[in-house]
């Protein structure tokens, strides 16, 4: 059996996560993609590469089922068909029902991606008020303050807060400068704390693996800057969650919902149908003391949730935090990529920026030059690992 994974860019959640854990269960991966040369060379020398990296229209379900179906012969049968891209969980569903292999439902997927679609779906559970800008469209909104936000965008990127008609005026003319021709949604202001409810699914049984609340960077943006574990935060409202998510039809596979918590209700910010991100899977699973890529794998390939992600270990507790750019221009210095283990408190740093490139300052997490993480026994041993960490290092740019 052969795992085929599509994928845009290369991301962490495969390198790091998918690619591993297929090679811990035996298992050959192709990847198609429709940057190969860009796979290629971040696989240069990696132990797990993809047995093949394939050249393909990962856009379009079709394109995918053929060729995975074509490349069968070579590579070996498909097992499972995969995505852990935002852009790509529809085509990919579609593409994994038409081989007849284990799929996300494509209807929550695409309800996931298209944040109008999600809000008209979840209005009889929780009204959010929202509206939905064509390219054309007057920039006009009943309350405020509230949120600018492209229809399908991901990262925070173009995600922005305004607070009276003036700056909703002028923050859509400027997101579509940037955007021309994309459609946008203009929705109420959720105020309170701001946590992820993360589970995992066989298509049958949905589990929680984790929550995580989240610190964001000053307004008008909403970069996240800071996480910390908080796996009892939703306990509460977790029937409402579960509400929601059966609502938009999720099902098989990770998926990745942020939530505002106020009181004792819950509101969806967003749901992203894909592993949690920019690290955060990877620190997830040593949190939880399981193996959640290999999980993620195996219910692609058919079988039922293991019992351990079900039942993960409570008794540890972890911080990432994001180191960002504070303005435009070239790093010049950051510390290597490293991980150490001792006593039980493991502490690591990667970098989300290469040394020597030049960027602009993005107001999202195209911001972030790296991540720093500790997990460990407490809150007291991981925060002094985080802040220690960060105290002892330099990340300068010029």
């Amino acid at each position: 059996m052969t795992v085929y994974l599509t994928a845009r860019k290369p991301t962490d959640s495969v390198t790091l996560g998918l690619l591993p854990a297929a090679a811990r269960l035996g298992l050959p991966v192709v990847l198609l993609t429709d940057q190969p040369g860009a796979h290629e060379a971040a696989y240069a020398g990696l132990a797990t590469a993809p047995v093949a990296v394939v050249g393909a229209e990962v856009g379009d379900a079709g394109a995918v089922a053929s060729r995975v179906a074509a490349l069968g012969d070579r590579y070996g049968r498909p097992g499972a068909l995969l995505s852990n891209s935002d852009h790509l969980q529809a085509a990919t569903a579609l593409a994994a029902e038409l081989l007849d292999l284990p799929a996300k439902p494509w209807r929550a997927a695409v309800r996931a991606k298209n944040k109008a679609l999600m809000r008209q779906r979840l209005a009889g559970l929780d009204a959010v008020v929202a509206v939905e800008l064509g390219p054309d469209d007057p920039p006009v909104f009943p309350t405020f303050p509230a949120v600018v936000k492209p229809r399908e965008g991901v990262a925070s990127e173009d995600v922005l807060l305004v607070r009276d008609e003036h700056e909703l005026v002028a923050t859509v003319a400027a997101v579509r400068a940037r955007r021309p021709g994309a459609a946008l949604l203009v929705e109420e202001y959720l105020e309170g704390p701001l946590l992820t409810f993360d589970t995992l699914g066989d298509g049958t049984r949905r589990c929680h693996t984790g929550t995580w609340r989240t610190m964001l960077g000053p307004p008008p943006a909403f970069t996240e800057v800071r996480l910390d574990w908080a796996p009892a935060a939703l306990a509460g409202v977790r029937a409402q969650l579960d509400a929601q998510l059966d609502a938009l039809g999720v099902g098989l596979g990770a998926c990745h919902t942020e939530v505002v918590l106020q009181g004792e209700r819950v509101r969806i910010i967003e749901v992203n149908y894909r592993l949690i991100g920019d690290l955060m899977d990877v620190v997830t699973a040593d949190v939880l003391g399981v193996d959640l890529f290999e999980a993620v794998l195996r219910v692609h390939a058919g079988e039922a949730l293991p019992a351990a992600v079900c039942a993960a270990r409570g008794d540890r507790h972890g911080r990432v935090d994001y180191v960002l750019a504070e303005r435009p221009g070239t790093l010049v210095a950051a510390p290597p990529d490293e991980e150490r283990s001792t006593g039980g408190l493991t502490v690591g740093h990667r970098r989300m920026r290469a040394v020597g490139v030049t960027a602009p300052l993005d107001g999202s997490n195209r911001d972030y030059l790296s991540a720093v993480w500790a997990t460990g026994p407490d809150v007291e041993a991981v925060d002094a690992a985080v802040d220690g960490y960060r105290e002892t290092h330099e990340w300068r740019i010029t």
